[in-house]
């Protein structure tokens, strides 16, 4: 049964505003109706009633871990090990990673000692002694344009690309499950046909694609971030798509950084902390007074669009926004939710679901990167659930509360444009 923005705010106790305003961060998921109304879900409203403004004493973070399964990965473009951890997590073995980046490199060797891990322009690396042996080819490449040049040669026109590397590394492993990881800008990137070539290309190799963005914030991580999820099963094998479904709740900024051990972190100048200081938790630059909305903005004062991440500080009672690379970026603000500084690495990590024993390598600053460009483990732990249960062959005994089947396939189309 759907409910207008009236009835969910009276069903709630709270204002259409904070409807309006839940809905706009993702902390309550509605449709719209083809007037364009907002639309919610009973269920949805009872889920937020009894998760967002029901027992607030009941922490729901944790490392989320599983028992051990026998099927192996090799990982790609491998950075400092969010989703190698994760699919560690959630029982998958680790074959062999890939990363080109030296403090990334230096931060696995660190964690996990036992890991073969390569050093090396994926460029120079051969896959072929692994053929058939393992399971799993993953791997988050850079997005890159392609060069069609009209002559629709399929994986040939990928070529000089990192998806053309991650693509040869499938096409010489024949792994049972190919998996790419990207940004959800992938999905419009050269209108749609990025996302189209690697369809076609995974095809032509062996594979039935399906896509699907997750958002991490319902899979057991306190960010909102999004990611797109390609899994492509070989058509040889009887397997179903499976992705995680969304869980019925979600874990706050004040459940993660509960007793979060102390670490190094950025510090903000002085006269930018004494106009921080001046933004409520949840709060932006419009919360503070004009004459220092127009200092801090400068030139962006006076131009269009929202740009709710300046001047942002944190809430308590929501999960981080997405992290970034930096959390003192002016243009991608994530302030603490009480202190008057950036997170700190500790608290960084905390948000991406990193264990505290996690050791970062290198600088502040690369140890910030490290972080922001991770896939959360915790999200990765359920998409690793869901590699081993398609890998066992339990598609058809699954718990419904747990995945859900996807048949999101883009429509295959000639490479000529």
């Amino acid at each position: 049964m759907l409910k207008t923005v009236a009835e969910a705010a009276t069903i709630l106790g709270v204002s259409t505003d904070t409807i309006r305003r839940w809905e706009k961060k993702g902390l309550i998921r509605g449709q719209r109706s083809g007037n364009n109304y907002r639309l919610f879900e009973l269920d949805e409203l009872e889920r937020v009633h009894q998760k967002i403004i029901g027992d607030e004493h009941q922490s729901r973070y944790r490392i989320l871990k599983s028992e051990t399964a026998p099927y192996k990965v090799i990982e790609l473009f491998s950075g400092a090990g969010g989703m190698a951890l994760g699919f560690e997590n959630a029982g998958l073995q680790t074959e062999l990673l890939v990363e080109i980046d030296k403090n990334p490199v230096a931060t696995l060797r660190k964690n996990r000692p036992h890991w073969n891990v390569i050093a090396d322009d994926i460029k120079k690396v051969s896959f072929k002694e692994y053929r058939d042996k393992v399971d799993v080819v993953a791997g988050g490449f850079p997005c890159q344009a392609f060069s069609y040049a009209g002559l629709s040669k399929g994986f040939e026109d990928t070529r000089g690309t990192l998806f053309f590397e991650f693509a040869r590394c499938v096409q010489e492993v024949n792994p049972k499950i190919a998996l790419a990881e990207n940004v959800r800008g992938l999905l419009q990137h050269d209108g749609g046909r990025t996302l189209a070539t690697m369809v076609n290309v995974l095809d032509e190799l062996g594979y039935h694609v399906v896509y699907k963005l997750l958002k991490a914030q319902f899979h057991d991580v306190p960010q909102k971030r999004e990611r797109l999820i390609i899994m492509g099963l070989r058509k040889d094998q009887n397997f179903q798509h499976l992705f995680p479904k969304e869980r019925d709740y979600l874990v706050t900024m004040r459940e993660a950084l509960e007793n979060c051990p102390p670490s190094d972190g950025s510090a903000y100048p002085s006269r930018k902390r004494d106009i921080l200081e001046l933004v409520p938790p949840g709060g932006y630059w419009r919360d503070l007074p004009i004459e220092l909305q127009k200092e801090y903005m400068g030139g962006s004062f006076y131009l269009g669009g929202g740009k709710t991440g300046m001047a942002r500080r944190l809430a308590w009672d929501e999960p981080s926004l997405t992290l970034t690379c930096s959390p003192a970026q002016k243009q991608t603000e994530r302030c603490h939710p009480e202190e008057t500084r950036p997170l700190n690495i500790r608290e960084y990590a905390r948000v991406q679901t990193f264990p505290d024993d996690w050791e970062f390598i290198g600088s502040v600053a690369s140890q910030y990167k490290q972080i922001g460009n991770a896939v959360p483990v915790n999200l990765a732990y359920h998409i690793g659930r869901c590699l081993v249960t398609i890998l066992e062959g339990r598609s058809i005994q699954i718990d419904s509360t747990e995945f859900e089947f996807s048949h999101q396939i883009i429509p295959l189309q000639p490479l000529l444009v």
